[in-house]
């Protein structure tokens, strides 16, 4: 799949981390700990602020 992969800015403390936007899990920040994406069964919830899209 292409642009599956997106850089998401945590809003909490700002660290920058790539995700997979289609997350069948929650993804969390590595820094503090705070929710980036939730899953919904498709294209997952994004909690932080989207930089680019990635691949």
């Amino acid at each position: 799949m292409v642009n599956d992969f997106v850089k998401i800015k945590c809003k909490d403390c700002g660290n920058e981390q790539i995700g997979f936007r289609r997350a069948a899990t929650t993804v969390t920040c590595h820094v503090c700990g705070s929710t980036l994406i939730t899953p919904r069964g498709g294209v997952g919830d994004i909690k932080g602020e989207v930089l680019e899209v990635v691949g």
